[in-house]
């Protein structure tokens, strides 16, 4: 019975250390499902995100497809604050990523719960615990601590917290100083955003520690507020760090009371630099880290993950992710020398609506691990799309055919836009000729481009065109931008033939050179009525688009024959006509030769409708004096009595 106690007991607490040393960090967010008040309660959105050691969480791509629960069933329970609305709710989540190179799982939920309006309270996810190869706090428990607030806003409506999105490990050298930029974002765009170190004394925002045992986790680490970015330098190889932090939003930049403070808890593993090359592989393709995608409720998103290697003759052997629930990510492929990809698959659902984050992160051979790269998918949003010119005057200015000193340049757009949020947006115009880049204007913040309404448009401040060449227009992801939340981006554009504009050579329009050179002592010559004729795809200028070709020659040759000899003759001759020149005429030579003329003009018409009205009103005026006159009506009415007496005699 004793043996069997121990044995017992040896197995409980066998498991209990395995189970219990498995934590690697989490988040909890929240939001309203209706954000305008109605009645004395709202329907609030509870986010968790956790990752644990795969080793007791196990993920994989079936428990992904089948969304399987994993990690711990504890309870989230009410820690500060009026708890009376709060009932319990679990921490298991839906496998949604897994790296076994890190030996990481990690899994997402949502939960939706009535909460009464007009209330703050604070939230915990409290266990143990963390591992024992971390720098500070091994083998302590953790605390994940949420901030709730239904109070009404002062704008009338129901507040969101703040959102982050991370991986959970994060891997970088030791000895080296490195920049953390952890990417963070609220569903009310006008709310300001800090972030701050999660502390364990209770006068913070949610009256509770904050951090459990790895408060300060990252020795010697700033934490620069207002853009949340973590400066640091690690000194232990093969060696963790935990990263917790809060995020907290705020009504305006004058307001000193947070409205939400959200938990964000991850890790820096620190590796030795591999001897020779040692340059991290980066994360390329067509979204740029930090985009904004607007993705439509029920589409099918497709999106490419694209890793460049950063040394030769090194692979790239694992990408780490943070997903939303439902993401799917095929198997690592090759597509060209030192180009590794995986294409995300992913149908967002209703309860999915709003912010959605992506990292990923690409793994090299040599356990090198590229910058965190990010996305967010707007979930229920439709991103702008830049309109292909398809005809004259239509969505694009100018298309065609134009004069050298052009500066204007305007395309619209589907939906209403915005300067884009990020520096480094360019539009690129490029010279087909040579193949060269001419001009590159950063949406973000040159002044050269603005935006109104539906349209973008760019000012050169002077014409760099070259007569005679070819152009064309190319656009970064996000030269459009949505003004929803952080606005929906569209799509680049590298196609050449998007938007294409000549620049019209004078030379080639203004005379036209014919040589002739008849072969033998007689030649016809068959010449057509014109070498231009005038295409019929009219341009956006209103320059007539010519195409030139030579006249048709017939010859015919004869020869002198005697009874002894045949001679032929035969004399080359090379005669150059030259057509004569064609003067053009622009819009405002046309107005200046006009000027003089239209001023006589008008002169003279003025002058002869003035004589007109003035005799027009003596005879009126004549008239009615002759009719009117008083002595006229008198004598009239004298003469009309006496003819009536004289009819009665």
């Amino acid at each position: 019975m004793t043996i069997s106690r121990l044995l017992f007991i040896f197995l409980f607490l066998r498991v209990s250390i395995v189970h219990n040393s498995h934590f690697r960090g989490g988040t909890i967010t929240w939001r309203p499902l209706n954000n305008t008040p109605s009645g004395s309660k709202a329907q609030i959105q509870i986010r968790q995100r956790y990752s644990w050691r795969r080793g007791a969480a196990m993920c994989t791509d079936t428990t992904i497809a089948t969304r399987v629960l994993i990690g711990d069933n504890t309870a989230v329970s009410c820690v500060s604050g009026t708890c009376s609305s709060w009932s319990s709710l679990t921490t298991s989540t839906y496998c949604t990523d897994y790296s076994t190179l890190l030996d990481v799982s990690s899994g997402e939920k949502y939960v939706t719960k009535n909460i009464t309006l007009g209330i703050s309270f604070s939230i915990a996810f409290v266990s143990s615990a963390w591992f024992a190869n971390l720098v500070v706090g091994a083998n302590s428990g953790w605390n994940v601590v949420n901030r709730i607030n239904t109070l009404v806003r002062p704008d009338g409506y129901i507040n969101s917290s703040p959102i982050a999105t991370t991986l959970p490990v994060i891997y970088k050298a030791i000895n080296r100083q490195h920049v953390h930029v952890v990417q963070i974002s609220d569903f009310d765009g006008t709310d300001e955003l800090k972030c701050r170190w999660s502390t364990s004394l209770t006068n913070n925002t949610n009256t509770y520690n904050e951090c459990g045992g790895v408060c300060s986790g990252v020795p010697g680490a700033v934490l620069f507020s207002n853009n949340c970015t973590v400066v640091f330098t690690l000194t232990q190889a093969a060696v963790y760090v935990a990263v917790a932090i809060q995020i907290e939003d705020y009504y305006d930049s004058i307001s000193t009371t947070p409205m939400s403070s959200v938990p964000l808890q991850f890790l820096f593993y620190g590796y030795a630099v591999p001897s020779g090359c040692s340059t991290q592989p980066s994360i390329i393709g067509n979204r740029p880290n930090r985009a904004c995608i607007g993705t439509p409720i029920g589409s099918n998103v497709t999106e490419y993950v694209i890793a460049q290697i950063g040394c030769t003759g090194k692979t790239i052997i694992d990408f780490t992710s943070s997903s939303p629930v439902g993401m799917t990510k095929s198997t690592i492929q090759n597509p060209s020398t030192g180009i590794y990809q995986i294409i995300l698959s992913w149908i967002p659902t209703i309860d999915q609506y709003g912010p959605q984050g992506f990292c990923a992160g690409a793994v090299d051979s040599t356990n090198v691990q590229s910058d965190q790269w990010c996305i967010t998918f707007l979930v229920g949003f439709d991103s702008p799309d830049i309109i292909r010119p398809s005809v004259v005057q239509g969505s694009a200015s100018p298309i065609g055919t134009i004069f050298q000193n052009h500066t204007i340049f305007s395309i619209q757009t589907t939906r209403s836009v915005s300067r884009p949020k990020r520096n480094g947006t360019y539009i690129h115009f490029k010279d087909a000729t040579t193949n060269t880049i001419v001009q590159s204007y950063d949406c973000g913040w040159e002044p050269e481009v603005t935006y109104t309404g539906f349209t973008i448009v760019i000012r050169f401040p002077t014409a760099p065109w070259i007569i005679g060449h070819s152009y064309y227009v190319m656009f970064d992801s996000g030269v459009a931008s949505g003004t929803e939340f952080c606005g929906p981006e569209s799509a680049p554009i590298t196609d050449p033939s998007f938007w294409v504009f000549n620049i019209w050579d004078p030379g080639l329009s203004s005379s036209t050179t014919t040589t002739t050179t008849p072969p033998t002592t007689r030649t016809v010559t068959t010449r057509p009525v014109s070498t231009t004729s005038v295409n019929a795809l009219l341009t956006t200028t209103g320059i007539v688009a010519t195409t030139t070709y030579s006249p048709s020659t017939t010859t015919s040759t004869s020869s002198t024959s005697t009874s002894s000899t045949t001679t032929t003759t035969g004399t080359t001759t090379t005669t150059t006509t030259t057509g004569p020149s064609v003067d053009i005429m622009y819009p405002k030579d046309l107005e200046k030769a006009c000027q003089q003329p239209v001023i006589i003009m008008n002169v003279v018409s003025m002058f002869a409708m003035i004589s007109m009205q003035a005799i027009g009103m003596f005879v009126a005026f004549s008239k009615f004096a002759t009719m009117f006159n008083p002595s006229k009506v008198q004598a009239q009415l004298r003469y009309a009595q006496r003819i009536k007496k004289l009819n009665r005699h």
